[in-house]
């Protein structure tokens, strides 16, 4: 008779439920761990037998003993340690070394040799699937319960060993049931404050604009004016997060492996910024098994690529799609994945290769190279691009006036951009919209109309700068995001004409 007990395992970004079967009988000794396993899954024979072996217990691996153990479904690929605590509970079960009732309960982990649980990644969403397919118990290592607790609904046991979790479901030694993890979205203290980044106004209008409405901005400028600065001071003026928005990055970063050790929740909005060597793959996500890449790890955050032409061409190019749509798509031969990808992009480039074109430094290019230089940003990423935000010298003087000079705070500044948000709640209501980035053709004709005077400046404009339709319609959803900070109720031509001065003119 087999025995059944439950696992899960991470897919794309949720859980799904593996059941695992085991089977006992006599024969010549074989170990076989079938349901397409992943070289992690296969090498989990030898990690088992030790831990069962040094718990005292008689080792699966004996004479005249076949096991069998099946990991269903067995047409999803499984991969990675993660089924170990379940596969050696079931061996014990079915050799009658052990005596529970596993019925309601789900278990994960990794066993150590010496039989000690180590923690693994994606605990959240597994027992998000736990709760969702009517589990009541879920048994995860030390060092996880924290994050598995964060879901109402399931009984959540952390252990140290297997022997510990043996001891509690055999009623020797009871483990004591994590307390539901509470957590507090206050403001969270950020390095870097836009009261600390001298000049720059313009710039930091552009990025205010940018984080009320979610749009994205690129800043040009010579080497060292700051733009990097401004990236890294921009987060400081997001709004927090909510507490589902935190639930769902801190999910992502969990099954990434981008957590730290003490951390079980996500309580400020991510702040990516790969390096221009960074891989295709990295930056988008996917592998044999897909997992996310930094533009899923940026979601309900920040993406900030430096040096924006130095990264490899396809890596720019494939930034089209999660721009436009918001999601990361990779398909495969038995699978597509959908990634979220609901960011804030923030760029940053030099005007030449040498950096010093239009600064008070000579510059060293040939107008070949400046143009070859500049054209790396494709037509199509130009248009998805809402604010171009140029980034110049300030005198030295100012670097060390103590005077505030009417210089803002990231926290003032922060309050405009939640009232502006606040807005676009308002003005959403129910549907999936949460700002105006996010709007379609149809949205704009229903949320942003246009007084006569407004369209007659917009149409000029478009005509004169040769606007593609798309570039037309950023350009209304920028300043529908200007009429929001204003505090009006309707698309006015001020509005409209600060949002065309943010278009890319002889630049590319």
């Amino acid at each position: 008779m087999a025995i059944k007990l439950h696992a899960a395992e991470v897919v794309g970004l949720s859980g799904k439920i593996i059941d695992v079967e085991i089977d006992l009988s006599p024969g010549l000794f074989s170990f076989a761990i079938v349901g397409l396993a992943d070289k992690a899954v296969a090498e989990s024979k030898e990690r088992i037998s030790a831990a069962i072996k040094n718990l005292g217990a008689k080792s699966p691996q004996k004479k005249n003993q076949r096991v069998v153990i099946a990991l269903a479904p067995a047409d999803l690929k499984k991969e990675g340690p993660v089924f170990d605590l379940a596969i050696a509970l079931s061996y014990l079960l079915a050799s009658k070394q052990a005596e529970f009732d596993p019925k309601g309960k789900i278990f994960l982990g990794e066993l150590a040799l010496d039989g000690a649980l180590r923690p693994i990644k994606g605990v959240l969403a597994l027992a998000e699937e736990a709760k969702r397919a009517g589990f009541s118990e879920i048994y995860v290592p030390e060092g996880n319960g924290a994050e598995a607790a964060l879901v109402d609904g399931v009984k959540v046991f952390e252990a140290q060993s297997l022997e510990n979790i043996l001891e509690h479901l055999e009623e020797k030694n009871l483990i004591k049931e994590c307390p539901k993890t509470k957590f507090n979205l206050t403001e969270v203290g950020t390095l870097l404050d836009f009261y600390d980044v001298r000049g720059q106004e313009s710039a930091k209008r552009g990025l205010e604009i940018a984080a009320a409405g979610a749009h994205n901005a690129l800043m040009i400028g010579p080497p060292g004016t700051g733009k990097t600065m401004l990236a890294r001071a921009f987060a400081s003026i997001l709004p927090p997060l909510s507490r589902e928005e935190a639930l769902e990055v801190t999910k992502i970063h969990s099954i990434a492996g981008a957590l730290k050790d003490d951390e079980f929740i996500l309580k400020h909005r991510p702040f990516r910024n790969p390096h221009h060597t960074s891989s295709y793959v990295s930056l988008v996500g996917g592998g044999a098994y897909p997992k996310p890449g930094e533009i899923t790890l940026a979601h309900r955050g920040v993406l900030f690529l430096d040096e924006f032409p130095e990264f490899e061409r396809r890596v720019i190019e494939v930034l089209r799609q999660p721009l436009e749509d918001k999601t990361v798509t990779i398909s495969r031969a038995k699978a597509t994945l959908n990634f979220p990808a609901q960011i804030s992009m923030i760029l940053a480039m030099n005007p030449c290769p040498c950096g010093n074109l239009g600064s008070p430094k000579a510059c060293i290019c040939n107008p070949a190279s400046i143009s070859r230089y500049q054209r790396k940003i494709s037509g199509p990423i130009v248009d998805r691009i809402d604010l171009w935000l140029g980034v110049y010298g300030i005198e030295h003087r100012k670097l060390e006036d103590d005077v505030a000079d009417g210089r803002e705070s990231s926290f003032q500044i922060r309050k405009r951009v939640e009232r502006a948000r606040e807005i676009q709640k308002r003005r959403f209501g129910d549907s999936k919209i949460l700002t105006n980035s996010e709007m379609s053709v149809r949205d704009i004709k229903k949320y942003c109309v246009l007084d006569d005077e407004s369209k007659s400046i917009l149409q000029q404009a478009a005509a004169r700068l040769d606007l593609s339709p798309r570039s037309y319609h950023r350009v209304i959803k920028l300043a529908r995001t200007i009429a929001d900070l204003a505090g009006e109720p309707n698309i006015k031509s001020p509005h409209i004409l600060e949002a065309l001065q943010y278009r890319p003119k002889a630049l590319i």
